[in-house]
């Protein structure tokens, strides 16, 4: 009798402990990118791109997944964590974690992607500890699954539907808000108060890369291929560590070629690879971030997905100020020939510069933005959609 309620207890404990901490995984993993569904696409798209081949073809559906990933995620979190519809909702998160995990263990090993993107870019995390994280919540599901029998919902069954509908209306609502205007909380190195040119900067004494060279040599006798790598004098096979010095081994040994493996990554800034460069293919980006007055910057990563409607309204306010000394520069990524088309197409006459196309997707989810500088400061931006309330905040 002792033993059978001393079970009902642990049961009962590792229930409410595992329901509890994959919900609030699961929670806030859907809600950091419901948040930011474009943020989350591009995480998809650069996974299909790295995996390539086969998966490269899925690249059309990455917005879709993102908003269907988000919400589930979101629906199971806030069940296990309201204790909604129990056993199904388990068998979902293990589900997900049995998909997941071996994924993340693929991805640890072969790291096609530096950021695994599970946090969005609320909180970035290893590929290593991507899969630990989820190596410990299959786990939990796996005991918690396994401990439901004969638990009794707190909830009536028309109550519990009812939360899944309100469950599913706020992921759903949360990504259209913030598809349709911008992130609520942004967690982007570009946010509103960020002075640019502090995020580029190197700290002194800052760690870099570690590289090591490796060559590789095909064996004269065998035809067999190994690798090594140059320590003073001598070549160090690498897999068993036999060592040669170099005048002995060039006798038995043919060049095959070299590569270089990177072994400690250093300090990356928040924001790197961000350039301006002009018509002329000049680099003007310290001399925009420099200047003292307002700057609007219009992010057009791909003209092709660009709203026409919004390059018009975006006109509006470049016609408004290109005789004052607010300046306004029109950030792409495509070539000369896509803006041509796209200026006629639109009827716009703004400039264009050239910027990289990761770094225009970082700086705001909106194709266009538009965002507001001042003397290398971020004051401002908005979705194109929400260009119209710049009525009543346009520099004078």
């Amino acid at each position: 009798m002792k033993n059978t309620n001393y079970f009902k207890i642990a049961s009962t404990v590792v229930v409410h402990v595992s329901r509890l901490v994959i919900g609030a995984v699961f929670v806030f993993s859907g809600f950091v990118k419901a948040i930011d569904p474009l943020g989350y696409t591009y995480k998809i798209e650069e996974y299909l791109s790295a995996f390539g081949g086969f998966f490269a073809n899925f690249t059309p559906l990455a917005f879709t997944a993102a908003i269907a990933l988000s919400a589930i995620e979101l629906l199971i979190g806030l069940n296990l964590l309201f204790s909604v519809r129990l056993k199904e909702t388990s068998i979902v998160a293990l589900l997900f974690m049995l998909f997941y995990t071996p994924l993340t263990f693929y991805i640890w090993l072969t790291d096609p992607v530096t950021d695994c993107g599970c946090f969005g870019d609320a909180l970035i995390i290893s590929n290593g500890a991507t899969f630990a994280k989820n190596l410990i919540l299959l786990v939990l599901a796996i005991a918690l699954l396994a401990c439901l029998k004969g638990k009794k919902s707190f909830w009536q069954p028309r109550v519990e539907w009812a939360m899944v509908l309100i469950f599913i209306g706020l992921g759903f609502g949360l990504q259209i808000y913030s598809y349709c205007h911008l992130p609520m909380i942004d967690f982007r190195p570009y946010k509103i108060g960020t002075y640019i040119p502090e995020k580029m900067e190197y700290p002194e004494n800052a760690p870099n890369d570690v590289y090591e060279m490796l060559f590789i040599y095909k064996n004269n006798e065998t035809g067999k291929q190994r690798d090594f790598k140059l320590q003073g004098t001598k070549m160090i096979d690498v897999k068993d560590k036999t060592e040669y010095e170099f005048s002995e081994f060039a006798e038995n040994w043919t060049f095959v070629d070299q590569n270089t493996k990177l072994i400690k990554k250093g300090y990356t800034p928040p924001i790197h690879d961000f350039t301006i460069t002009d018509e002329d293919g000049y680099d003007i980006t310290y001399d925009v971030l420099g200047y003292e007055g307002y700057s609007y910057f219009l992010v057009m990563y791909d003209l092709k997905k660009t709203s026409i409607k919004g390059a018009q309204i975006a006109e509006k306010i470049y016609q408004k100020y290109k005789d004052t000394n607010v300046k306004f520069y029109a950030l792409t990524a495509v070539n000369d020939d896509e803006i041509e088309m796209f200026k006629e197409k639109a009827g716009v006459s703004f400039p264009f510069y050239k910027t990289d196309a990761t770094q225009l997707k970082t700086m705001i989810r909106a194709n266009p933005g538009l965002i507001l500088i001042k003397n290398g400061t971020v004051e401002g931006m908005w979705n194109w959609r929400n260009l119209g309330d710049l009525r009543f905040k346009l520099i004078l």
